[in-house]
C-alpha cells in the first residue's frame, strides 16, 4: 500500500491569498436615468404601417368613434404594445387602452353551389382614446 503511505505525500503549493472582496455598501451606486424616447416608434419590430394594416370601417366602428374608440385591422403577430407604439407614431395621439381580438378562419358552405369555402380570419384592435383626442381616418 505504497500509494497511501504518509511518506510519499506531495507538498501542497499554497494558493494565492485572496483579497477580501469589497462590500457593495463601500461603492456608491450609480443609478442609470431612463432616457425619454423622442421617437414614438422606437421599440417597434416592424414599421408602423405594417402593424396597422387598415382602419376597419363598418357600421359598428362608425358608431364607436362617437365614444373615441377606433377599430383597426392589425398584423397577425402584432401585440398591444406594438399597436400603442404604431398609433403614437402614425397619428400622434396616445391611446388610453387597447383591446385585441383574434378572429379565426372558419369554414362555410356557399349558397346555391353546395361547395365549401373558408372565411379568412383576421386580428383587430380596438383603440380607446382620451376625451378630446381624435384620429382622422378619411
Amino acid at each position: 500500500m505504497a500509494l497511501f503511505s504518509k511518506k510519499n505525500e506531495e507538498k501542497k503549493v499554497p494558493a494565492k491569498e485572496k483579497k477580501p472582496a469589497a462590500k457593495k455598501a463601500d461603492k456608491p451606486k450609480e443609478k442609470k436615468a431612463k432616457k425619454p424616447s423622442s421617437d414614438a416608434g422606437a421599440n417597434l419590430t416592424k414599421a408602423p404601417g405594417r402593424i396597422l394594416t387598415a382602419p376597419r370601417i363598418t357600421e359598428k366602428a362608425a358608431y364607436m368613434t362617437v365614444n373615441n374608440t377606433y377599430v383597426f385591422e392589425i398584423a397577425r403577430d402584432a401585440t398591444k404594445r406594438d399597436v400603442v407604439a404604431a398609433i403614437k407614431a402614425l397619428y400622434k395621439v396616445t391611446p388610453r387602452k387597447v383591446n385585441v381580438v383574434n378572429k379565426k378562419p372558419r369554414a362555410y358552405v356557399a349558397r346555391y353551389r353546395n361547395r365549401r369555402g373558408m372565411k379568412s380570419g383576421m386580428k383587430k384592435a380596438y383603440v380607446f382614446l382620451k376625451k378630446g383626442d381624435k384620429i382622422d381616418l378619411a
